[in-house]
């Protein structure tokens, strides 16, 4: 996140009841801030172009997390065998699965739109663009322009699936993250374009439901940003379900020949073509701020599009961003405390910004990649003695029981405190003993407390105590991280 310089601090008390205020996008930020604000007695204009909710509920954590699980169901029939347990073969209704997941994105939308109404905000179905300082015209979806001005304006417009530059991709009928939550008949042969989180996600999905998948990357490693051994152990697990990877290798062209795509790559200063039935463009997302005329507010763009703020989100005088929009961390959780930190600054004084707040986040993965704070590389670069704990998955008795020995448990130590510095945790559930870790951290709990903790038997955060009962490795913190 850029930091940017604003003339006025927060205000230290509680605005007067009469304070007007535009929120623009109904995101993960933008309805929790609206229904704080309004319940603060401030006269709320929440204006929404699309649907309620924002990326999470419509077409992000809620979707794909339910078809995740869908697909984990065909994976844990198909390997029933290895329990002992016969399940016959395994039959996939893709019509049945996308029924599923839209009802309850569906049932979640409805839910947070009539929050914001109960709240007394008013909303707009419709496209904001910015004409002044905290003045905005409406594009009303069902016709006609509303023109607004407040004394407060909150953007959280969030970001969009990016398309790349490449020769043909507009013609192919190239779809991303969002049109393949809706697609209804199971691809033969999926292409993805790009290695990352989303990526990953994708391609474990629809290898268990059926398709042959192959995830074409231009780095010559997955994850750049996790330790590389977690990175690898990962890919292990998903080219044993049958995902294919091309590490290295950049996409050229692509063009439709019939019903197939076909996408020219070069890799290892060799040109080849694949051919897929569906291809699927995760390369990164972009602010949502073309049309929206954000400079009119007098706040900057950086160079992505994001909207620069300072600690307290400020964009410019009165005029904030949150959530993906303003770049950094795109995550559903740090967009709603981005809200917490906007609310409690105007309504209850407080003067905390986004510095030093921990970031955790979790891949869908089976199994799952739960992160916060440090991890080895990150170690590596710190300046100070750190200590690294690592448990491989097939140690853990829990995992051993319900053969899910993939992965591995890792903390950062610092060696002069003994507190965590960071966690990382691929394995069953990663996210939930990730999450265990992290509220150690914030409890100042020392490895040597959670070596020695009494926990339920036999679970996997018991594992704790074997993570801390291992041999570290020693860091000065000086090594060269690569």
């Amino acid at each position: 996140m850029t930091q940017t310089n604003i003339p006025d601090s927060p205000p230290s008390n509680s605005p007067s009841p009469a304070t007007t205020a535009l929120v623009i996008g109904a995101g993960q930020a933008g309805g929790p801030l609206a229904g704080a604000l309004a319940g603060a007695g401030w006269h709320v204009t929440l204006i929404e172009r699309e649907h309620v909710g924002g990326t999470c509920v419509n077409e992000g954590c809620t979707p794909t997390k339910a078809m995740i699980a869908s697909a984990r169901a065909a994976h844990v029939a198909r390997r029933s065998g290895a329990l002992g347990v016969s399940a016959g073969p395994v039959a996939v209704d893709l019509n049945g699965i996308v029924d599923r997941v839209q009802g309850i994105v569906r049932d979640f939308r409805e839910g947070s739109r009539a929050g914001v109404l109960k709240a007394g905000v008013e909303l707009l179905d419709g496209q904001a663009r910015f004409t002044g300082v905290r003045q905005v015209e409406v594009t009303l979806n069902d016709g006609g322009t509303r023109q607004l001005s407040a004394e407060y304006v909150f953007i959280n417009v969030g970001a969009s699936p990016r398309m790349p530059d490449l020769p043909g991709v507009q013609d192919v009928g190239a779809m991303t993250s969002r049109d393949l939550l809706l697609l209804r008949d199971l691809p033969t042969h999926l292409l993805i374009l790009g290695g990352g989180y989303i990526s990953l996600e994708f391609a474990q999905l629809y290898a268990r439901l059926g398709s042959r998948v192959t995830v074409v990357e231009h780095g010559e490693r997955l994850l750049s940003h996790e330790d590389e051994d977690v990175a690898n152990a990962l890919q292990a697990v998903l080219e044993d379900e049958g995902v294919t990877f091309l590490l290295g290798a950049e996409a050229l062209q692509t063009q439709r020949e019939g019903d197939e795509i076909t996408l020219e790559i070069r890799r290892d200063g060799e040109t080849q073509t694949l051919t897929g039935s569906h291809l699927l463009v995760a390369v990164g997302r972009t602010p949502n701020t073309s049309g929206l005329n954000v400079e009119a507010t007098g706040a900057k763009l950086g160079q992505h599009g994001e909207i620069q703020v300072d600690g307290h989100l400020r964009a410019a005088e009165n005029v904030y961003a949150l959530g993906d929009v303003k770049g950094g961390p795109a995550f559903t959780h740090i967009s709603y405390d981005d809200h917490r930190i906007v609310r409690d600054a105007l309504l209850r004084g407080s003067g905390r910004e986004v510095g030093g707040r921990p970031v955790p986040y979790t891949l869908f993965t089976d199994p799952q990649l739960g992160r916060v704070g440090l991890d080895r590389q990150g170690a590596r670069k710190l300046g100070r003695p750190t200590r690294i704990y690592t448990l491989p998955m097939s140690s853990v008795a829990r995992a051993i029981e319900t053969g899910e020995t993939a992965g591995l448990m890792r903390a950062v130590v610092d060696d002069a405190t003994d507190l965590l510095l960071g966690a990382t945790v691929l394995g069953h559930e990663g996210g939930e003993v990730m999450s265990a870790l992290q509220l150690a951290m914030m409890g100042g709990l020392r490895g040597a407390d959670l070596r020695d903790a009494t926990l339920a038997h036999p679970t996997l955060c018991e594992s704790i105590n074997n993570l801390f009962m291992g041999k570290p490795e020693t860091l000065s913190g000086t090594e060269d991280s690569g």
